[in-house]
């Protein structure tokens, strides 16, 4: 018995080279247009990848465009394939490194964070461990704020939302979007707090669509219904006003940003400005689980509170383990299509979300044939 469990135990460590890497991506139309401040669409892209060792595979993913799966399909995989998928941090400097001449940022990074989830996935599996586990589980659950408010939302539309959020699933906050008609966003706001009550927190998402002295004067009258978190007043790359705002905000009222960074130089630089009061990172943008880490604990060397972004299914067993994490964002589109493709996707309960420790690895199983209506054509 003692043998057969050491010579499985050295199964687990043994060098597991990478045979084969898949990307795919599925375009799933939205359930109701969809807008904020600076944006609007009606349907979201996911790219799917998977990275085989060993005879096990492991599962990425990210939101971003079709144009991502053959960046993933031949100039990252040829720096991955046979190699031990094991060194996940030495892979992902890889990464990085094939990425130089093309920008770290936008496109390359969201193709690195899908593959490196997957490695971080594969390699969780391996050793058959929950990712959470592996990751220096610190928390049993995550608290999640509800995320949506659309700005193509009718009142009744955002009430109903919200209404949900806070009464049936036991969320703390909620965030509803603003900037695309500035005159309406005072009685959307007000709209807003009456649909919640006194006693859930209000968060509010300008996406960068605001001057500094717009963003002020509004910040002013956003006080009034007590909302509690303004998130990119103005552009996330004005970090100087950022950091105005953040002076000027009235009292308890917390200024956010930081969903577009794509590499941890950009936290960096966010933080040494004094820019936030909270740090968002997104784990499908900043670099995978590896990135998202890192931007971790830069914020905490600053003493900055962190908030996941988007994403929540992806981001749930390192949310857990993670120093210096708030919350994470129940985004209204992703927590859609997650609960729709992802075998295994989190529920809300009692306001917060908690990984099933019972699966290896992130504990998420793509619903390939439920995914294939929305598979978009690419070479």
């Amino acid at each position: 018995m003692h043998e057969a469990a050491s010579s499985t135990t050295t199964d687990r460590y043994a060098t597991a080279l990478i045979t084969r890497i898949t990307a795919d991506a599925y375009t799933i139309p939205t359930d109701a247009p969809e807008a904020d401040g600076t944006f609007e669409w009606n349907s979201t892209t996911l790219v799917v990848a998977e990275v085989e060792a060993a005879g096990v595979t492991g599962l990425g993913y990210t939101y971003s465009d079709a144009c991502t799966v053959p960046l993933i399909r031949h100039a990252l995989a040829d720096v991955l394939i046979g190699e031990d998928a094991s060194q996940v941090r030495r892979l992902w400097l890889r990464m990085q490194r094939r990425v130089r001449n093309l920008g770290r940022e936008g496109i390359a990074a969201t193709a690195i964070s899908a593959l490196d989830c997957a490695l971080w996935d594969l390699h969780a599996k391996r050793l058959n461990v929950p990712l959470a586990m592996l990751l220096g589980q610190a928390r049993d659950r995550v608290p999640v704020y509800g995320s949506g408010g659309f700005t193509t939302y009718t009142d009744a539309q955002m009430r109903e939302q919200l209404t949900r959020w806070v009464h049936d699933d036991g969320c703390r906050w909620v965030k509803i979007k603003i900037g695309s008609e500035p005159q309406r966003d005072p009685a959307r706001v007000r709209c807003a707090r009456d649909a919640i009550g006194d006693d859930a927190g209000l968060f509010v998402d300008a996406n960068g669509a605001y001057d500094r002295k717009t963003a002020l004067r509004f910040a002013a009258q956003f006080a009034e219904q007590h909302v509690r978190w303004f998130e990119e007043p103005v552009s996330s790359d004005d970090l100087a006003g950022l950091h105005a705002i953040r002076c000027s905000a009235p009292p308890g009222m917390d200024i956010a940003a930081g969903e577009y960074g794509y590499t941890l130089d950009y936290f960096r630089r966010m933080l040494e400005e004094n820019a936030v009061d909270v740090l968002q990172a997104d784990a499908s943008r900043c670099g995978g689980i590896t990135g998202f880490i890192e931007a971790a604990h830069a914020a905490a060397a600053f003493h900055v509170p962190l908030s996941a972004h988007c994403a929540p299914a992806l981001h749930l067993h390192a949310a857990t383990a993670v120093p210096g994490i708030g919350h994470q964002e129940w985004f209204h589109d992703h927590a859609r299509i997650e609960s729709m493709l992802f075998d295994g996707a989190p529920r809300v309960a009692d306001g917060s979300i908690a990984p099933d420790l019972s699966r290896p690895g992130c504990g998420l199983e793509f619903k390939r044939q439920d995914a294939r209506r929305f598979a978009t054509s690419v070479r």
